[in-house]
């Protein structure tokens, strides 16, 4: 996890990689331990290794339970998948299974309901070079007037 500042506005960020199996209770185990540093301003990213809705699964394969209480969780702390929000309908996948001969999106971008409003833009960019594509979401800042001085001060503390 890490804290810091945008543009003077407090931003957290978390990366998971969750393991290839019970991901969804690995997930779900993760948010409960962090929930009470998980705000309006924490944006969860990473490879969970699970497709969150029917349209990140090939074919359109139902949805297992683990992967409803995963979704139940993330709706509770009104956390939503910034991508298949802004693309409700769009089957772009991130990771090709070479065995199996399918795709998924497996690689998410969780954004508290309040800062939909900010996505200028979210997609998913394709890689030739591997079987996993990158998510990126862009958020529309508010831009800093010229005028506006930035002051840093050092801490003398920090010399002794």
């Amino acid at each position: 996890m890490v804290k810091g500042l945008i543009h003077l506005k407090d931003l957290t960020i978390l990366n998971i990689y969750a393991p290839n199996t019970g991901a969804p209770r690995f997930i779900r185990q993760v948010l409960r331990n962090l929930q009470r540093d998980i705000d309006s301003r924490t944006t969860i990213m990473g490879d969970f290794n699970i497709p969150l809705t029917v349209l990140d699964r090939p074919l359109r394969q139902k949805i297992n339970k683990d992967i409803r209480d995963l979704n139940s969780k993330l709706d509770q702390m009104d956390l939503l998948d910034l991508y298949r929000t802004l693309h409700p309908k769009t089957t772009k996948y991130t990771f090709f299974s070479s065995p199996h001969g399918t795709y998924f999106k497996i690689y998410h971008i969780i954004g508290h309901k309040t800062i939909i409003s900010k996505c200028k833009r979210t997609t998913i960019i394709p890689n030739t070079l591997s079987n996993h594509s990158a998510v990126k979401t862009e958020v529309k800042t508010k831009t800093i007037a010229q005028n506006h001085a930035i002051t840093c001060r050092l801490n003398n503390m920090l010399l002794n």
